[in-house]
């Protein structure tokens, strides 16, 4: 039976900010929320999509002639591409040479995933560092996360997953001896958070105070919008739940950052936060 693939958009090395030491941090490409302030748009789709960056473009048009849907054209001097056309193969991107396309997601297996983490195994070992798998969301690829998670383990590396906590408490509870730190979103308090999010917290919540109690070792991971989310009820509502539940290793404010906003344009979305 061939080995189950999922749809990978990056792997990040030498990372320090999600984890304890040095990690490699695996992003997988799909998630059930719809944060509008998300400065990472390009992981919410469970499909390959194509970044198209308009002011890297440097008009030379070669990308045109690897398109077999004929979606680029030049037209007064302008690249013109055609979104409603693409189907995301990555061919013109492969010859665009300014950067301007890009393909976001690529199909991996365990073990291709495991090859590249495994590279930097004595990094890991001096620092205390290992495998984070973040998102998107990891647990909208439950059978690939808990395969790769399994390898790891049996690899003797510390893992890390992020989550926004949405998913079946079952799953969770499978992943529980595999993983050994829980980065956990809070993102808003709960009269917001489907409006901010697009699902309703009470999931969240009920998985995070199951894991906890099941000995799950959990960061509370909580973005922080001006004007958004940072209002008096959230905080107090983050502050609650660390003093309430056990195993919260500490909470992690999240700055936020307009990353998102330059990405969603070259993804040709209208709709962007500000």
């Amino acid at each position: 039976m061939q080995e189950h693939k999922t749809l990978v958009f990056a792997i990040e090395k030498f990372a320090v900010n999600d984890g304890p030491g040095i990690r490699t941090v695996v992003f997988l490409k799909g998630c059930p929320l719809r944060c509008i302030w998300c400065h990472n748009p390009e992981s919410q789709t469970f499909n390959a999509e194509l970044l198209f960056n308009s002011d890297r473009c440097v008009n030379c048009m070669m990308c045109a002639g690897n398109c077999p849907e004929i979606c680029h054209r030049a037209q007064e001097g302008r690249h013109i591409f055609d979104r409603n056309k693409c189907v995301s193969c990555g061919r013109c991107s492969v010859t665009c040479p300014s950067g301007a396309l890009n393909c976001i997601g690529q199909k991996l297996t365990v073990n291709d995933v495991m090859k590249e983490v495994m590279k930097d195994l004595a990094f890991y070992r001096n620092s205390g560092g290992g495998l984070t798998i973040s998102g998107g969301e990891p647990l909208a690829h439950f059978t690939f996360t808990y395969a790769l998670l399994k390898e790891a383990k049996t690899s003797g590396l510390h893992t890390v997953i992020e989550t926004c906590g949405f998913a079946p408490w079952e799953q969770i509870a499978e992943l529980l001896p595999l993983v050994d730190l829980w980065v956990w979103d809070i993102k808003s308090s709960p009269a917001k958070h489907r409006e901010l999010t697009g699902v309703p917290i009470d999931t969240i919540l009920e998985n995070l105070q199951k894991l906890t109690n099941a000995g799950g070792q959990v960061i509370l991971s909580c973005p922080l919008i001006p004007g958004v989310n940072d209002e008096d009820e959230h905080l107090l509502q983050i502050a609650e739940i660390a003093n309430r539940l056990p195993n919260i290793q500490g909470i992690d404010l999240k700055p936020y950052h307009p990353m998102g906003e330059n990405k969603n344009r070259q993804l040709g979305r209208k709709k962007y936060f500000k």
